[in-house]
């Protein structure tokens, strides 16, 4: 028998139906509130309300579950390879043998960036940030593929914008690094796979070979798997509602990147940089910032530990540990930064304060260790987690644009001044 939810407004007793999700989430189903009471809910932050219905990530921040169209991520971060699992986001299900080859190539012939793209780039100066570039890039790619503006496009041509997208933002990102060190840009090679395609982009140089360490390859591999969606967060609700107006999947994908630009959302691994340097500056005594972490009256708050979703462990650091481990191992890198980030780890894995609380290491303090340790600056971290993201994004945009989704429109509860009369300017005091 069906749920129903009542609720009482003004002596009269309304319901509603509840709906229940495949993993058994409960939801009220309030789109006729304000059609049948006149009144609308309040829910600052959208915190306890669900936008919309997926089949795309399932989450459980409780138990500490993420899964991908119902894969675990540690499978698919043990074994699957990156465009593996971005063809099962985009389309649902893992790909065979076949369709993998053929999305491999399909997105392979389309790499390279229009030449006239190159002065868009060298029109930024050198201090520009990598976001804002990539952003303004991604978007005025719609200007190169007129036909992507088209809403009611086959969905060969909707399919051939999805390729397009996915293969030129390794591209795309890894020359908006290359512009801000000035270095000459470093076109595709067709030959490597996706990972080490972008690796070469973003650290070779004309004058020499570029070797791709295979354990770097690996690592990065992983990272952008536990990136690649994370349900209805921010950026992910930025794409569906801008895509909920029918604008193209590239300005759709650049208001993305723009929302996951913000330091409350892409950029928590960039600030855990950021707190390591500072205690190195301050001269490196870990456990002096630690007894600040634990003081409630300062200021003071470690960042990459805890998690606002995941309450007791964030699956994801737990398998990227060792990638970062591997990482610190096969490179040897002696930096100060990576010695102060394992003596925090050692405090958050043993100490009680830490446990207790659930302040554990999460995949942005990982993240941002391996970032660090692959020698890629801090301001290209969040570029990073968008290459991740990127085929989230698209499944979301997707999902959205095909189930019929109306244009996405939040009420409010107004606070401002009631009726008042115009003042002419020679009149006011």
């Amino acid at each position: 028998m069906s749920k129903i939810a009542k609720i009482e407004l003004d002596g009269k007793v309304y319901e509603f139906p509840v709906v229940q999700g495949t993993e058994n989430e409960l939801a009220i189903d309030i789109s006729k509130l304000r059609q049948e009471t006149g009144y609308v809910t309040l829910d600052t932050g959208y915190k306890n309300t669900g936008a919309t219905t997926s089949a795309i990530t399932f989450l459980d921040g409780e138990e500490g579950i993420l899964r991908y169209r119902g894969y675990p991520i540690e499978q698919l971060a043990e074994s699957a390879t990156f465009i593996e699992v971005a063809y099962l986001l985009i389309y649902g299900e893992l790909p065979t043998q076949v369709q993998l080859d053929d999305f491999i190539s399909s997105i392979t012939k389309h790499t390279l960036v229009h030449e006239d793209m190159k002065q868009f780039f060298e029109a930024y100066p050198a201090q520009a940030h990598p976001m804002g570039v990539l952003s303004s890039m991604v978007c005025s790619l719609s200007t190169f593929y007129p036909e992507s503006l088209d809403p009611n496009r086959s969905a060969e041509k909707k399919n051939r914008t999805i390729l397009r997208l996915l293969a030129k933002l390794p591209t795309l990102a890894a020359w908006s690094y290359k512009n801000s060190m000035r270095h000459p840009f470093m076109y595709p090679k067709n030959e490597y796979d996706y990972v080490k395609n972008f690796l070469y982009m973003m650290f070779a140089m004309p004058t020499e070979d570029y070797k791709v360490d295979p354990v770097v390859v690996d690592a990065l591999n992983k990272l952008l798997i536990l990136h690649a969606d994370h349900e209805q967060n921010c950026s992910t609700s930025t794409v569906r509602i801008v895509g909920s107006s029918q604008a193209n999947l590239y300005a759709s994908i650049s208001a993305g990147i723009s929302a996951l630009w913000g330091p409350l959302h892409g950029g928590a691994n960039q600030a855990v940089i950021e707190m390591l340097e500072k205690i190195h500056n301050d001269g490196g005594d870990v456990d002096k910032w630690v007894l600040k972490a634990k003081d409630k009256d300062d200021p003071f708050r470690l960042m990459g530990f805890g998690h606002r979703v995941y309450k007791n462990f964030d699956p994801r650091a737990t398998i990227i540990k060792k990638a970062a481990d591997d990482v610190l191992e096969k490179l040897k890198i002696n930096d100060p930064l990576l010695d102060i980030a394992k003596k925090l780890e050692k405090y958050a894995l043993e100490d009680e304060y830490f446990k207790s609380r659930s302040l554990y290491p999460n995949v942005d303090f990982y993240s941002g260790i391996i970032y660090k340790a692959l020698g890629i600056p801090s301001e290209m971290f969040t570029v990073m987690f968008a290459l991740g993201r990127l085929p989230g994004w698209i499944a979301q945009w997707k999902e959205m644009s095909e189930g019929g989704e109306p244009i996405g429109r939040p009420r409010q509860i107004y606070t401002g001044e009631t009726t008042r009369e115009y003042v002419p300017i020679a009149k006011r005091g």
